[in-house]
């Protein structure tokens, strides 16, 4: 693939993660599931947002694809991202951070008129699950013509998350830039990103994985609940015969890497976790970075290991920082 200048062109919900330590208590206070992403109107977001007044927060350019172009960036490669944010404060914020963390990020801003930023309120407890309260803003008027062709013919993948599915607009990007790279010769790498989105969206998800699909990303309950199969032996199996390659991620316990349906362990790195936010994207950016610079499928299922551990031992959704040091380290002990 020498004639691509880029590794990976990621489409996600561009969303500022607003990121908090709360109590259990306050997420029963606040009727909120717990461990659960929950979609807001503004109104109910500024509830929670007033909830939090005395609390210290932490902000961040954020949205699942977009911590995972930031982990590639992080581990020497190199991305484009694309997701959609207003001309307000936070929309400014989100694309300076960004850039700032060295992902290309050109979309162009929407009027502050409009729709606002989308925010993520991320509230952790003190056994570090997540409870997400998401207000998805302007990213929900992500559309086909945001999505630049000429920039993701540049990549060697096309990473897409499974957010964009649960609004019309960003769904019909979905599929122009699944479309897009298979014109180009872009391999496709998608992820469920939440349990719900499963449960919302199995048929679609089963017809369009072997369609489009040359890379999933999955965990274990979003695995479980797609293969109706409490056997994770048995989900791998089955995602197996769905794409060509599969990583299956099983919290400290490491990940299942699927190729052709071959089924390798890749053991994990386990930590005390303190923010369990963004471990996920952090693997994928990890396996994307490996699969996109030479690794092969057990390196890169390692180094994607190894980010996520990282990740959950601070606070928010990402590292600070450059990670090749650490890269050259963990790969070479492989």
């Amino acid at each position: 693939m020498s004639e691509k200048s880029i590794d990976v062109f990621g489409v996600g919900n561009a969303l500022v993660d607003i990121v908090a330590f709360v109590t259990d208590q306050f997420i029963e206070d606040q009727k909120l599931q717990r461990g659960a992403m929950t979609l807001m109107d503004t109104r109910r977001q500024a509830q929670v947002l007033r909830a939090l007044e005395h609390h210290q927060l932490e902000l961040a350019s954020g949205g699942s694809a977009a911590n995972t172009m930031v982990a590639i960036a992080q581990s020497g490669g190199s991305g484009a991202y694309c997701g959609k944010v207003a001309h307000d404060t936070h929309g400014e914020f989100y694309r300076d951070d960004l850039l700032g963390a060295g992902v290309n990020y050109e979309v162009e801003l929407a009027p502050e008129t409009g729709n606002p930023t989308g925010t993520c309120v991320v509230l952790t407890t003190p056994d570090a699950e997540r409870t997400m309260c998401t207000h998805l803003g302007v990213s929900t008027s992500l559309s086909e013509t945001d999505v630049d062709a000429e920039m993701l013919g540049r990549g060697q993948f096309t990473y897409i998350e499974g957010y964009l599915w649960d609004a019309p607009d960003p769904k019909k990007a979905c599929l122009a830039a699944m479309e897009a790279s298979k014109r180009n010769g872009v391999k496709v790498a998608f992820t469920f990103s939440d349990p719900f989105l499963v449960d919302r969206y199995i048929d679609d998800f089963r017809h369009m994985i072997p369609e489009y699909c040359d890379l999933l990303f999955c965990n274990a309950d979003e695995a479980r609940r797609f293969c109706e199969s409490e056997s994770l032996d048995d989900c791998a199996a089955q995602l197996g015969q769905l794409a060509e390659t599969v990583f299956l991620t099983n919290s400290e316990q490491g990940c299942r890497a699927i190729r052709d349906g071959n089924i390798t362990q890749v053991d994990g790195f386990p930590v005390k976790p303190t923010d369990s936010t963004g471990a996920g994207d952090a693997f994928a950016g990890g396996v994307l970075y490996g699969l996109t610079n030479g690794m092969s499928l057990v390196e890169s299922g390692r180094w994607g290991n190894y980010i996520a551990s990282r990740v959950v031992q601070v606070t928010g959704p990402r590292l600070e920082g450059s990670m090749v040091e650490h890269r050259k380290q963990v790969v070479r002990s492989t």
